[in-house]
Order: C-alpha cells, then sequence, then structure tokens
C-alpha cells in the first residue's frame, strides 16, 4: 500500500487518462499524482510527481504488500487500470476521465475499485492542493461527502459509495472488500450534478464506446498495429475537444537531464509539430482530425496577417499568444530536478522553422483533406512573402536554444520547404502566386544549403553555419524530399550520424560537451522522435533490415502502456514530459513506412 510518504514514481510507471479537456497520471502504485483541473494547462490539483505528497496526490490501494503490480488498458480505450496479483487476492482499480455530452463539461476523475478474487483492506488518501501547491486548501465534510477549497481557486468535490472521513486538509478512508465486491470515488465540480447521480456505469460504458469508436477509424493494418493504435489514441487524448490544438505533452517540470535545469512547461502546442500531426492523423485515416487541427493552425495565421508577419513558435490551446514562464521554488522537482517551471519563454523567440512545419501541413491538407479558402491562399501568400525576407537571418533553432541566434540548417531547410510546398500548391490548384520570385528564393535557399551547410573536409552536413557539429534534426532532410535518401552525401551524413549521435538505436538531438551553445548545462537525454526519424531514414535509404531492428529495440523503451516520454536515459529509461506528441507522431511516421517497406509496397501516400 502506498503510504502518506509514497515516493515519486519512475516517469515511465505511469498511465495517463483524460477527457480530451485535461488529463491526470496514475503511477503503477494506484496514486494519481499529477491532474490539471479543469483544463491541460489549468493549474495542478495533484502534483507529487514533482515533489511530495504534500503536493496533492490521489492514493488508492489495497494493502497487499507483496504483490505483483500490472497497468494495462482496457483493450482499444484510454481507460487504465491497475491490478495488484497476489497469492490470495486479485484487485483492479479502474481509472478515467469519462467523456463529457458537451466540450464545456467539466472533468470528473472517476476511480473504481474491484475485488475479483480474495479478500483485502484498502486505504484511500485524497489530499487536493489548489494552484500547483500554492494555495491553502481546506477540506471539509459535508454530508458524506468532502469539498476541497481555496481562495480564488475551483473548489471539488468527492463523493464515495464508501465511508469517508478528514485527516487534516485531506480525505481518508479504510474499507475491507470480499470477492466481487466494489468501490467507487468521483471527484469533479462542487456543484456537478453527475456527482450526485448515479450514473458512473453509463459514463464508463459511453466512454469505453466513445474510445473504441473512435480507434475502429483507423485504416492502419500493418504489423505495428497495436502500439501505432496506442499512440494514435494517445493523440487523440493529448487533443484539445474544444479548439483542435495538440498539446506537446501533458505535463510540466519532468527534467531532460537527471537533477538538471532543463525542465519545461509542454502544455501547449507547437507549430513545429504541425506538419507531423496532420501525417499521422491523415495517414491512419483520422481526417476530421487534421481538418480541425489545420483550422486551428489557419486561425492563427489570420491573427498575424498585419505585416510583417510574425508567428509564434508556440501557442495556448486556446490561441493565446503569451505564456509567461514562472519558476515553482516551493516544489522540489521531479527527483530534486529544479527549477520546475510552468510557462515557456519559448513564446518569444524567433525560429524561422516554424514557416516550413506551417506550409507543410497546408500542403498536405489540402491533399488529402479541406481545400484550402480564398482568404486562407491570400494568407498563405503573406506567409511565403515573408519567407522569403528573412530566410537568411539568424534565430534559435528547432531545440529552441537559450544562447546566441545561430544561421541552423534546419531553419534554412524548413524555410526551403514552405516555398517549394507552396509553389507545389498553387501549381496543383492554379491559385495566382509570384512564381518566378518564390523560385528564385527555393533555389537560393538550395544552394545555400549545400554551398554552406557541407563540409567537404568531414564529408557531412552541419550543423549551423561556422560549425562542424552534427544534429539529429538533419534526419528530416531526406523526410521533407530535400535530398535523396540514398544521395552519396545524405548516406555519409547517416552514417556520421550514427557515430556521433546514436546509441543502441538512440538519437541524440546534439552533443553539448565541448560547446554549450544551448545556454544550459549537463546534456539532455537522447530524443525519442529522433530516434525513430533515424528509423524511418535507415528504411529510406534501403538499409531495411537494420531499420527493423532498430524500431523493434525502440518499442522496447515504451513504458508497459506503448507509451513514450521526450527523450531516454542511458539505459533506456523515460526523461521529459510524458506522454510526449511528437514522439508519437514520429512512431507512426516510422511505422507506416517501415511497414511499407517491408511488404513491398510501392509508396503512394507522400507529400
Amino acid at each position: 500500500m502506498a503510504d502518506h510518504d509514497e515516493p515519486q514514481s519512475p516517469i515511465e510507471n505511469h498511465g495517463i487518462i483524460g477527457d480530451m479537456r485535461t488529463a491526470a497520471l496514475v503511477n503503477d502504485r494506484g496514486s494519481v499524482d499529477f491532474f490539471c483541473w479543469p483544463e491541460f494547462d489549468s493549474p495542478s490539483i495533484f502534483c507529487s510527481l514533482l515533489d511530495t505528497p504534500e503536493a496533492g496526490i490521489f492514493q488508492l490501494a489495497p494493502d497487499l504488500s507483496n504483490a505483483r503490480r500490472q497497468q494495462i488498458y482496457l483493450p482499444d480505450t484510454n481507460v487504465l487500470q491497475t491490478r495488484w496479483l497476489s497469492d490470495d487476492a486479485v484487485v483492479e482499480v479502474t481509472d478515467l476521465l469519462p467523456i463529457g455530452d458537451s466540450e464545456d463539461d467539466l472533468p470528473v476523475l472517476m476511480r473504481r475499485v474491484r475485488m475479483t478474487i480474495g479478500s483485502a483492506t484498502f486505504r484511500m488518501r485524497c489530499a487536493v492542493r489548489h494552484d500547483y501547491a500554492r494555495a491553502a486548501t481546506t477540506a471539509r465534510q459535508d454530508g458524506a461527502h468532502i469539498c476541497f477549497e481555496a481562495p480564488g481557486q475551483p473548489s471539488l468535490r468527492l463523493c464515495a459509495d464508501q465511508p469517508m472521513t478528514l485527516d487534516g486538509n485531506a480525505a481518508v478512508a479504510e474499507f475491507t472488500l470480499e470477492q466481487g465486491q466494489s468501490a467507487e470515488f468521483l471527484l469533479g465540480g462542487i456543484d456537478d450534478p453527475r456527482l450526485q447521480d448515479d450514473v458512473s456505469a453509463i459514463c464508463l460504458e459511453r466512454t469505453l464506446a466513445f474510445w473504441r469508436g473512435w480507434i475502429g477509424q483507423s485504416t492502419y493494418r500493418g504489423r505495428w498495429r497495436e502500439i501505432v493504435n496506442r499512440s494514435a489514441l494517445a493523440l487523440k487524448l493529448l487533443t484539445s475537444r474544444k479548439h483542435g490544438a495538440i498539446l506537446a505533452a501533458a505535463t510540466f517540470g519532468l527534467p531532460e537531464t537527471r537533477g538538471g535545469e532543463r525542465n519545461w512547461d509542454y502544455r501547449y502546442t507547437w507549430i513545429r509539430d504541425a506538419s507531423f500531426t496532420v501525417y499521422a492523423f491523415m495517414r491512419l485515416g483520422f481526417v476530421e482530425e487534421a481538418n480541425a487541427y489545420m483550422r486551428w493552425l489557419r486561425g492563427r495565421v489570420s491573427d498575424c496577417c498585419d505585416q510583417p508577419i510574425k508567428l509564434n513558435i508556440l501557442y495556448g490551446l486556446d490561441g493565446r499568444l503569451e505564456l509567461p514562464e514562472t519558476e515553482l521554488s516551493h516544489l522540489s522537482g521531479f527527483g530534486n530536478a529544479q527549477p520546475v517551471r510552468i510557462g515557456n519563454l519559448a513564446y518569444q523567440q524567433v525560429q524561422l522553422d516554424i514557416f516550413g512545419e506551417l506550409m507543410d501541413a497546408v500542403y498536405l491538407v489540402n491533399k488529402y483533406g479541406e481545400a484550402i479558402s480564398h482568404q486562407g491562399w491570400k494568407h498563405t501568400v503573406d506567409v511565403v512573402d515573408q519567407v522569403c525576407k528573412v530566410w537568411q537571418d539568424k534565430d534559435v533553432g528547432i531545440w529552441e536554444m537559450r544562447g546566441d541566434k545561430q544561421h541552423f540548417l534546419h531553419s534554412r531547410l524548413m524555410c526551403w520547404v514552405a516555398v517549394d510546398r507552396a509553389i507545389r500548391l498553387a501549381e496543383k490548384r492554379s491559385l495566382p502566386a509570384p512564381f518566378a520570385r518564390w523560385d528564385e528564393t527555393r533555389q537560393a535557399i538550395y544552394q545555400d544549403i549545400w554551398t554552406n551547410f557541407w563540409s567537404e573536409e568531414h564529408q557531412h552536413f552541419v550543423q549551423r553555419l561556422g560549425s562542424t557539429a552534427l544534429d539529429g534534426s538533419m534526419l528530416l532532410m531526406p523526410l521533407v524530399r530535400f535530398v535523396s535518401a540514398r544521395d552519396p552525401r545524405w548516406l555519409s551524413t547517416l552514417d556520421a550520424i550514427e557515430k556521433s549521435l546514436v546509441r543502441d538505436g538512440m538519437v541524440y538531438r546534439y552533443r553539448n560537451d565541448d560547446s554549450p551553445i544551448d545556454g544550459l548545462s549537463g546534456i539532455g537525454g537522447s530524443f525519442a522522435a529522433c530516434s525513430f526519424w533515424y528509423v524511418e531514414c535507415l528504411a529510406r535509404a534501403g538499409r531495411v533490415e537494420k531499420a527493423q531492428l532498430e524500431f523493434e529495440q525502440l518499442l522496447r523503451y515504451a513504458n508497459p502502456l506503448g507509451l513514450y516520454a521526450e527523450e531516454f536515459d542511458s539505459h533506456g529509461y523515460h526523461l521529459g514530459n510524458t506522454p510526449q506528441a511528437l514522439t508519437h507522431l514520429a512512431l507512426i511516421s516510422a511505422a507506416s513506412f517501415l511497414d511499407r517497406k517491408l511488404s513491398g509496397e510501392k509508396n503512394h501516400w507522400q507529400p
């Protein structure tokens, strides 16, 4: 039984539940140790993952000290089940955030425990701590219920079919269940009528039906169907039902370096991920999700149509521009990694690559989804004209370096993509465009990359002007069709990346040992998305057997539920915020392409 002093669980020992408005992490000891309410990016009410149980936790577990613990998802859903197996007892705790009738329904956390074999005593402790554990939360008894309140914060109510009492400002319960018996706990808004009505069984069935109905639309029939579908379900869970945007990850503050300072808030949506999102959803047959995300992206372009074009790197799910960064100094951090940050100052940075990712997404949706409108094309022309003006500028690059601005290869590459996709789209749809000027820019960027970012001495492309460093983002060069996947210079670069950045299939973004260009100490773990890009590059280069082996190895680094965080440490354990959308997007892309190569199918689905 997890007690009041429950230690932090490893990142990979978590499942996620959600209702497309918010999400919660549940560890394999039966504790909800991360939960922001009522929105994805609202302040947390449970945050023991980044501190101790005093930062908020919802513990529910049997007193079976020697039991084996497992977590599974009910098939084809985001409904999580944590199980305890001992010699004399088997227990199941089912956790979910029911899908509401409306996108405006407040989230309800539903926890159901069932004794399937034998008997056991259970202990429950629910300690809500409002506003990232900064507010003074008070718990009070209200009949059979417990209410949690704090000045200026939304109040919550905990209902249960077991007697509860107060222990300080936490709700506690101790009860015994015999075989076949069950208990239930519901946490939601203080006035939510669903907490008063006996609707939990209906909510569970409707939620199961929703997830199964949605994933049943997937057109993927390849050999990695289970992990691809799990990735799709994770992406859908991270998608805002109201706005159509998708989070980079569900969490904030989880470190990229153990005990280090690389601790960011990823509860926002990045333009960088746009084309990967559209590709993944389209490739799996989820056209409406791709279209909805694209409508959200178009809103961002519409909002910045005054010259000069100003696209943010990232936005709040509701499209807000400013995401001021705050350090939560009262939280000790995951594994004592400090500071714990909320907000993200990257919104102030300049990243030229976002134009390419935006235009790649526009192109893909027009090819496989909704056709662009007249107004949408006008905005597109404005964006590409801006690219023609700024492509030679310095920026911070795809990895949001907090050091000096540089001339980065990836930024040049994606500026080329922006102009290239716009020209292709205009030609395909017979849209008016300054073709001569755009093509002149496209050719200039092409020549600049081949002339200034190729090292004849080292026989590989370089991360930035004046450097000989390599970068994991180079793996996108053949994926965006800038260079042939079998071009000798690219293959030489791929070999150099393998020698310098790849460790057992895990790919680092860059090496920071000798030249700390990112302005931060230490070095992050290997980047999971780069690792899957590497697999796809191998497959496209014709190294299919090696690609399959590396892919299978990467699958073993998933957590037991098939989820991935942002990075891996040297042992393959998870680092960074979780689950990471970009990782699952890259996995879907690699699995889809590798499937076709192994099946000998001609690839018809390419930009």
